[in-house]
């Protein structure tokens, strides 16, 4: 059964991206250069498995494809926001996989095959107190497997306390570091800066950090 906080977020985020042109939104990215480099830089085979955490309506899955990348799973908790990615992608969506989920209270998510890169871009910022955040890194932990790898981006402390009307919970390079260090090692961790559709800037931290393999993490329990 869908909690009432889940349709509160649906609500929410299906009016979001239905207030406004996905172009004037203001986490839109045309060019979606950091996630885009980072997974490039990962040298996976383009057929492995990807999980979009919160994909909305972005324009990476469009890079992606015309990279030559498969097997992505895109989830989000917005309906609308993945309907109009679907209707972008034309007959390419039928390529993906889709799961309109509560990554906090999933019905869904739960039968999803590991995968070997988990993407964040802008949704574990939004989880603002300490069992969220810990709900989500279980979610992660299931679904990736040992030694996959987790691209991750957040406002920085400089970036702005809200977004779309919610309160962000904000990080600098040692914070999102120390925040996944149980389980995870930072690869390259680094401070960049968005320029929203109206010039604003959106400073936000990127990080790449690997899954210690299933020994590791036993080593340090």
């Amino acid at each position: 059964m869908t909690s009432q906080d889940t349709i509160h977020k649906q609500e929410h985020w299906d009016g979001s991206y239905s207030a406004r042109p996905l172009e004037e939104l203001g986490w839109y990215q045309e060019n979606p250069f950091p996630s885009l480099t980072l997974i490039q830089e990962l040298e996976l085979p383009k057929n492995a498995r990807q999980f979009h955490a919160g994909t909305g309506a972005s324009t990476l899955v469009d890079h992606l494809l015309r990279a030559g990348y498969s097997n992505l799973v895109l989830n989000d908790i917005s309906g609308k926001a993945l309907n109009t990615l679907r209707q972008r992608l034309g007959s390419r969506s039928s390529e993906l996989e889709w799961v309109e989920d509560d990554l906090l209270e999933p019905t869904k998510l739960h039968s999803i095959e590991a995968v070997q890169l988990w993407h964040d871009r802008a949704v574990f910022h939004f989880l603002t107190s300490h069992g969220e955040q810990e709900s989500y890194i279980r979610m992660l932990d299931r679904i990736l497997e040992p030694d996959g790898h987790l691209i991750l981006g957040t406002f920085s402390l400089d970036g702005p306390e809200k977004c779309s009307g919610l309160p962000v919970q904000r990080y600098d390079i040692d914070s999102l570091t120390q925040r996944f260090s149980d389980a995870f090692e930072p690869i390259d961790v680094f401070e960049y800066l968005h320029k929203n559709p109206r010039g604003q800037d959106r400073p936000y931290v990127y990080g790449h950090f690997k899954k210690r393999g299933a020994t590791e993490n036993m080593d340090r329990s």
